[in-house]
């Protein structure tokens, strides 16, 4: 009988910290990640089995993660449109799509700072930080900052991407 006890001593204490590696590793709901690929399909449910819904073709795209099941992941894309893509078809790498109408990238986080681009409604920009009001984006070689609410892909009380 001890013996036994002793095997499930050393099973449990050499499973433990694995299984706390992957509590640690579990990232918050929702958080926006972006399309990994040109050629995404996704589906009307968590799996390959359920029928593909549409492709997204455009790389980069930022989507919202809202939901997770196993290794399936329920995006929603910025038009509100939910479905499920397998995560390795998601990149971590953060983006943001501008949107309405054509914005002004600045040189600096200030609505008088000088003007580096301007940047058409749909252009997919990099996002590298954000502060407050403003997230600093790359796009078609160009440098800035833009408002947070010109672009859909961060969050309004967001700062660390």
């Amino acid at each position: 009988m001890m013996r036994i006890g002793r095997k499930f001593i050393v099973l449990f204490i050499s499973l433990s910290p694995s299984l706390v590696l992957a509590n640690a590793e579990k990232l918050p709901l929702p958080r926006f990640a972006s399309i990994r690929s040109n050629k995404v399909n996704v589906h009307v449910g968590p799996g390959k089995s359920y029928p593909i819904e549409w492709t997204y073709t455009r790389q980069g795209l930022p989507v919202e993660i809202v939901a997770e099941f196993d290794t399936w992941r329920q995006i929603k894309d910025f038009e509100g449109v939910k479905s499920w893509v397998h995560k390795s078809l998601l990149s971590g790498k953060r983006t943001a799509l501008v949107t309405d109408h054509q914005r002004k990238l600045r040189m600096k986080p200030k609505k008088d700072a000088r003007i580096v681009a301007y940047l058409d409604p749909g252009v997919i920009v990099k996002v590298k930080k954000c502060e407050k009001e403003w997230c600093q984006v790359e796009a078609n070689n160009y440098s800035g900052w833009i408002r947070k609410k010109a672009i859909w892909g961060v969050y309004p009380h967001e700062e660390k991407v």
